[in-house]
């Protein structure tokens, strides 16, 4: 375990939290990560790195099986023309790998660059699914918990409807 989920731990501690831990092989993709889904109570996530014309950056989470439709999303979050974020600016700013990425990367992120959105569908999830700053591992706990987290971190949440390709 890295110094920084021990800190993760410790935060979640201090603010009363409680979640679940579940320990797996890393998973890299959606479909990798379905074998676990069955298993694991709760909304299973995806998350989309994201830079806009301007520069800023956006952590999109959105629930595991949606297709977002990127034409219209920068309009729903109210940012610009966006594409995804690199690798080395994941690293720079989160300090987690692609495959690894999660809302709670942003507790290293001290400067704020990092925009978090939320999917309505999972703010309003009893309970929520996402890395522990590695892909070893699911983390559970309920979405509103994952909301206070990220706003301890001084991250405050934008909770919006996600636009989609699915006709759900």
């Amino acid at each position: 375990m890295s110094e920084n989920e021990d800190r993760l731990y410790v935060d979640l501690a201090a603010l009363g939290i409680a979640w679940q831990l579940i320990e797996h092989e890393a998973v890299f993709t959606v479909e990798e990560s379905a074998k676990l889904d069955r298993d694991l109570p709760g909304a299973h996530t995806k998350n989309l790195f994201l830079k806009d014309g301007a520069g800023q950056f956006w952590l999109v989470t959105v629930p595991s099986r949606i297709r977002v439709d990127l034409k219209q999303l920068p309009a729903a979050i109210g940012s610009k023309r966006l594409s995804f974020g690199k690798a080395e600016d994941m690293v720079r700013l989160l300090d987690v790998t692609p495959g690894s990425v999660t809302p709670l990367a942003t507790m290293n992120d001290a400067d704020g660059a990092v925009r978090v959105v939320l999917d309505s569908r999972l703010a309003h999830a009893e309970r929520i699914n996402v890395h522990p700053l590695r892909n070893t591992a699911t983390l559970g706990m309920a979405s509103a918990d994952l909301v206070r987290v990220l706003q301890h971190w001084n991250h405050g949440t934008a909770i919006n409807d996600i636009p989609t390709l699915d006709a759900a």
